[in-house]
Formats: structure tokens, C-alpha cells, sequence
């Protein structure tokens, strides 16, 4: 099976609420005269595409025995079971059943996730909560290439 890989970036719609930002620095700007509008819009324009992107770089990968997501990396034989969650236990799981020990790589912006739980007893992480636009190959993914536990 192919590995998988996901990166969580951010819906166009931000893009343009980041377009719409940059224009109001600008319309702020333009009383002060050209030169410090154009310092203004580049600065406004790179710090804003900086700040999506950063934000929509988040990634999660299952290659060689391990799960990397975001910043954490786990082989394959500390998980357990991996569940995927609709809209409705999605939000269930990351507000009112959410613990506070859990992994979570968390993007509102995206509806769906996957909880898989971690059974490696030197780590007090319960679980891992991870935002995914395709949580069913996730699960796929991560049950297809767990090692046999023999």
C-alpha cells in the first residue's frame, strides 16, 4: 500500500479574508503617500502569506512504521485502534469528550478526523486527535501497514 500523506492546508476562503486584510492596510496606508502604501501592502502581503501558510503546513504522514503528525512521531506498534469520526463526533471529541492529555492536531476549518489511541504505557498520551480531510484512508492506511503483533 502506498503511504500516506496529508497536508492540512488552509480553504481558499482564507486567501481571500488574507487579500481583504492586505487591502485594508492599504486603504490605511494611502493617506500617508505612495511610498509608504507599497512598504505597507509588501509587508502586509508577506506577513499574512506567511502566517497561512505556516498555519496550513501541518501534515500527517504514515511512512516507514511510523504516524507523523505535526509535531509528533509515533511508531506504528505504541497505536491502537484507529476510528474515524464524522462532523458530529468530530466536534464531540475536541470540545465536551475531549481530554486534556490527548495529542491533538486540531484545524476547525476541516469537519472530519481520526482518533487513534496510543497503547505504549510510558506514554500518558490517551489518544491522538487528528483533523483529516479523508479519515477513511487515514484508518486504511494506518491498519495496513501496523505490524503483526506476533
Amino acid at each position: 500500500m502506498k503511504p500516506y500523506d496529508e497536508r492540512l492546508t488552509v480553504p481558499r476562503t482564507w486567501w481571500l479574508m488574507g487579500l481583504g486584510v492586505v487591502s485594508l492596510v492599504g486603504i490605511a496606508l494611502l493617506p500617508l503617500g505612495a511610498v509608504p502604501l507599497l512598504c505597507g501592502l509588501a509587508v502586509a502581503g508577506a506577513l499574512t502569506g506567511m502566517a497561512l501558510s505556516a498555519y496550513g503546513s501541518a501534515r500527517i504522514r504514515v511512512a516507514g512504521g511510523s504516524l507523523i503528525a505535526g509535531d509528533a512521531r509515533l511508531p506504528l506498534t505504541a497505536l491502537g485502534e484507529a476510528r474515524t469520526l464524522d462532523a458530529g463526533e468530530a466536534l464531540a471529541w475536541r470540545t465536551h469528550r475531549a481530554d486534556v492529555r490527548a495529542h491533538m492536531l486540531l484545524r476547525a476549518y476541516i469537519p472530519t478526523a481520526v482518533r487513534v489511541e496510543v497503547t505504549d504505557p510510558a506514554d500518558p498520551t490517551p489518544y491522538l486527535y487528528l483533523s483529516t480531510r479523508q479519515p477513511g484512508r487515514l484508518v486504511a492506511a494506518l491498519t495496513a501497514t501496523r505490524p503483526d503483533p506476533a
